[in-house]
């Protein structure tokens, strides 16, 4: 397919959330059917678990449509007004989450209750059994017969379960005959099981789990009414003790699956939790599903059928960026998860529109990605506000440093912040030490840690930091955002080594001091040390435990002093004027400043590091002797 010169105005890789792409009707032609998806579509998966972006929503939305869940379905997504209604219901007796559980089984009940008298009607007739004729009756009670938003239902739920005012007149029961007794929770309790029998009784009549597709709720979006106080923890507690509990109770015509982020899934702590185990999973995008993502929304885009990476990825946008594979440069710069995938990609596509080019160049990836990190950086914060809101101030430890941090280093620049942090942020006083902000940081996906000869980033199967492990890497996400140019923050060698042209001549003459009388074979000879210096700090190098990243500066910064070094040498040879003691001080200095900002960066007590510090010791002495004298340390390896 020939992608024609109009690529980038077309292109369009979705919006930020599956809410917007759905209403715009893109949802459909660019989703992908995921492993995650199918087990949710299933069954055999009901609590969805990701981090913000990961597509739970795109999943949640997609099962509710025609090409999803064949059967009905029914969102649920609470607001702040329903969120205030769980939190504040309480049963005196009962337990918080049990109380919780309680609302949220009426809530469930009274929609299948509905479901099942439109149903009954639909699919078998205007001769409704008793039992649907119950229900019915049963809705109409209770003033449950509008289509009304789950506030209403929640309102009018917890005022009749608090005051046992449910009628139940339908099934039987009338009021104050063996349910008032006990507590409001023992009351509560037995008015929803009857209520709930009630529900049974009509699927089992209408033989529904064997006829039909089951009626599937899908709760969403609980971001939006959670906070860290405990009835939040319970309000979300008492959805999963009563989601689970449908999914057993109506024999498999009714299922619930919860959508749920991952860092407010992680925060709970409820007694039942190991019953949740096989009904969890967690979504995880690797390069190649992403990939797939970019390719289909592309090509939805671009009105094309089908889409080559290579036109994706060599077409419209360039080969390589940085030297590497743009698709590789792209993911490895973000968090796998959709969300990052689109605002990233569609950030090189308004840049290069902007710069009014007709395909995406490398220096409009270059330039997206400043932008990215710097979204990124703030969306981090933002979405573990609630959890940690202490986050934006850690990450000014990072500033302006080297992505490559040690412990001992970053116990160093902690150490200035911990009793403002301890005040500022009191309730959170035990996370902030340096190996609490290390766990932290981990688990959030902005620190990796060293292990082996690999760099890992927090999901569902990495270990949390573990005693011993002192190195961590910024994620290659935040760098840019941060400034972490290069794996430490060292300062780039400087020869300072000043030379002008006189009297219209191409000799070069010395413009500080210069002891003339010491001849051109001294200057040799303190040039050769300076070499000499450089190529044992390079075989030590090899022998130091270093990260290859830090391994990498520290080795391109002395080949900076030693390719200076022989270009020195070579003026010499040509009959200019160099001012040598100058270099070797400049060498020497800069080696001993080295030294101090590997200690600083916790490489300490290291041989690299006191060789350094030998190295300039002794090019001083180079520098300071008399005609012909001191050579460095040629005893050293």
């Amino acid at each position: 397919m020939a992608l024609g010169a109009s690529a980038v105005s077309r292109l369009f890789f979705g919006r930020d959330d599956a809410e917007h792409d759905m209403a715009e009707g893109r949802l459909a032609g660019v989703f992908l059917h995921t492993y995650a998806y199918r087990e949710a579509l299933s069954g055999r998966k009901s609590l969805i678990i990701g981090r913000k972006g990961a597509g739970k929503s795109a999943i949640c939305r997609q099962l509710g449509t025609p090409d999803g869940h064949s059967g009905t379905t029914v969102l649920i997504t609470p607001d702040d007004a329903a969120g205030d209604e769980i939190r504040r219901f309480e049963l005196q007796g009962v337990s918080s989450d049990t109380a919780k559980s309680l609302i949220w089984r009426y809530v469930f009940a009274v929609h299948a209750a509905r479901h099942l008298y439109e149903h009954a009607r639909a699919a078998h007739g205007w001769r409704a059994r008793s039992s649907v004729k119950a229900l019915h009756n049963f809705l109409e009670a209770n003033d449950e017969t509008g289509d009304e938003d789950l506030y209403d239902r929640l309102r009018r739920g917890t005022r009749r379960l608090q005051s046992a005012d449910l009628s139940l007149k339908a099934f039987g029961i009338e009021a104050g005959v063996g349910l008032n007794g006990g507590s409001e929770g023992a009351r509560a309790s037995r008015q929803l099981e009857v209520l709930e029998s009630g529900v049974a009784a009509a699927l089992g009549d209408l033989g529904c789990a064997a006829a039909h597709p089951p009626l599937l709720f899908l709760v969403d979006q609980l971001e939006q009414v959670w906070t860290v106080d405990p009835d939040s923890h319970a309000l979300v507690t008492g959805l999963l003790l009563a989601s689970k509990q449908v999914t057993g109770l109506y024999g498999g015509a009714v299922r619930c699956t919860v959508f749920i982020r991952a860092d407010i899934y992680d925060t709970l702590n409820f007694g039942e939790a190991d019953k949740f185990r096989s009904d969890e999973l967690r979504i995880l995008w690797n390069p190649e599903e992403l990939a797939d993502l970019a390719l289909t929304r592309a090509a939805a885009a671009l009105g094309a059928a089908e889409l080559a990476p290579e036109q994706l990825w060599g077409e419209v946008f360039p080969r390589a960026v940085s030297g590497e594979p743009t698709a590789e440069y792209l993911f490895r710069r973000m968090l796998p998860r959709p969300r990052d995938l689109i605002q990233f990609l569609n950030a090189c596509r308004d840049v290069a529109d902007q710069r009014g080019n007709q395909r995406i160049a490398e220096e409009d990836v270059l330039l997206a990605t400043e932008q990215f990190s710097r979204w990124k950086l703030t969306d981090l914060a933002r979405e573990y506000a609630v959890t940690h809101p202490f986050l934006s101030q850690l990450f000014l430890l990072f500033d302006n440093h080297g992505y490559v941090v040690m412990l001992p280093a970053l116990e160093t620049r902690f150490e200035p912040h911990r009793e403002r942090l301890h005040q500022e942020f009191t309730d959170y006083a035990d996370r902030l030490t340096v190996h609490g902000v290390v766990d932290v940081l981990f688990g959030i996906g902005f620190l990796g840690v060293k292990r082996g000869h690999k760099v890992v980033y927090s999901d569902s199967a990495q270990m949390p930091p573990q005693l011993g492990e002192e190195e961590f890497h910024v994620h290659p996400c935040f760098r840019p955002a941060l400034g972490n140019i290069g794996p430490v923050d060292l300062t780039a060698y400087s020869p300072h080594r000043a030379r002008a042209i006189s009297g219209g001549s191409n000799q070069l003459v010395i413009q500080a001091g210069r002891d003339i009388t010491l001849g051109v074979s001294r200057d040799s000879r303190l040039l050769d040390d300076v070499t000499r210096a450089c190529e044992r700090l390079l075989r030590q190098l090899m022998r130091a435990d270093l990260q290859d990243d830090m391994r990498n500066e520290v080795e391109a910064q002395i080949g900076r002093v030693l390719d200076d070094t022989r270009r020195a040498r070579e003026d010499l040879r040509g009959g200019r004027v160099v001012e040598v003691t100058r270099h070797v001080l400049s060498a020497s200095g800069y080696f001993g400043r080295l030294a101090v900002q590997l200690g600083d960066h916790g490489v300490r007590d290291e041989p690299i590091t006191r060789r350094l510090e030998d190295e300039a010791r002794a090019l001083i002495r180079s520098a300071g002797g008399a005609v012909g004298g001191g050579s460095g340390s040629d005893s050293a390896p």
